[in-house]
């Protein structure tokens, strides 16, 4: 475990938050103090997008400037162009005959039957909301029911914001930042322990490790709501120096991190989108079996974030209890 155990422990990543109680959901903006090679790997039946083809290893953009994780579904997409117009101000962007035009990629998960008021009229808040995660971006953030985790639920119980880190043998550090809304359940069954437990670092969720044996009922498929009302989207960073095929693999490689953490995973329900981004301060010293090593603690990371994002977050009126209501005492 790295120093904060967030995914802003890899230098040159920060994270800020903004969500709206009455709208009961948020946006989470990931903001590369320098442009970082990203990729993206997406395999949830129902995702919601922003740019993520130019992030594909053929295309021309090597770079990109942000990542923005947000709830409101496909009106949560707005926020992408608040973190942009943020960027724009301060002269960041690809420029092309003089322009600037901020890179930002993005991914939305559904809250919108989740009690929220979702009358914004005209245009919905996410733009402003976009701009506002963006200037708050820093070193620190809060996780569970905040940002883009706001809104956020599982089968079960209350979902939200979570981020863990790691550092290699090899000394590169990865970490993981995720918006919780998981069409299947973080803990095993009725119980409070996490399917993510094996994984865990210092008790960051609780401590309370894997169960004794598993009930056959906890391996019975139980989804949330129809299709296209659920959604784990996720951003992996790290501060080695990858291509943009590698930062495709270590996406490919993260995904594991969610099936590990997520009973069931990537359905048909489910939009499940994995970003990956690298800072390029690191070299690697072998591509081959430095890039196995980043991907697999790139997994375990998301694995554990998972169930910070469940173990932090809090109840909200009318919603789903939370972890800590239901298992806490």
């Amino acid at each position: 475990m790295a120093q904060k155990n967030l995914i802003t422990d890899v230098a040159g990543v920060l994270v800020g938050n903004a969500d709206d109680a009455r709208l009961a959901s948020g946006v989470s903006a990931i903001i590369f103090a320098q442009p970082a090679v990203a990729a993206v790997d997406v395999r949830g039946g129902a995702p919601a997008t922003r740019d993520t083809d130019l992030l594909e290893p053929h295309r021309t953009v090597e770079r990109i400037d942000a990542v923005v994780l947000s709830g409101g579904s496909v009106f949560g997409l707005e926020a992408g162009a608040g973190v942009q117009a943020f960027l724009r101000e301060r002269g960041r962007g690809f420029e092309i005959g003089g322009i600037r035009v901020p890179l930002v990629c993005g991914a939305s998960m559904f809250d919108l039957l989740n009690g929220g008021d979702k009358n914004w009229g005209r245009f919905p808040l996410y733009r402003d909301l976009g701009y506002s995660a963006a200037a708050k971006a820093g070193e620190t953030f809060a996780l569970g029911t905040a940002g883009g985790g706001f809104g956020a639920t599982t089968v079960n119980l209350q979902g939200g914001l979570g981020s863990a880190s790691a550092v290699t043998r090899d000394g590169h550090t990865v970490g993981a930042l995720v918006v919780v809304n998981a069409c299947g359940s973080v803990n095993v069954g009725a119980g409070p322990h996490f399917w993510a437990a094996p994984f865990e670092i210092d008790g960051e969720f609780g401590g309370l490790g894997f169960p004794p044996r598993v009930p056959a009922a906890a391996l019975t498929p139980i989804a949330k709501g129809r299709p296209g009302e659920n959604t784990t989207i996720a951003i992996v960073a790290t501060d080695a120096a990858l291509t943009k095929a590698q930062a495709k693999e270590l996406a490919v490689i993260a995904q594991d991190g969610l099936t590990r953490a997520i009973y069931p995973s990537h359905t048909t329900l489910d939009g499940d989108t994995v970003f990956a981004a690298a800072t390029g301060r690191r070299p690697l010293a072998d591509a081959v079996n430095e890039l196995t090593e980043l991907g697999t603690l790139a997994a375990n990371t998301l694995a554990r974030a998972v169930a910070r994002g469940v173990f932090e977050a809090r109840s909200r009126p009318g919603g789903l209890p939370s972890w800590r209501d239901r298992f806490g005492k």
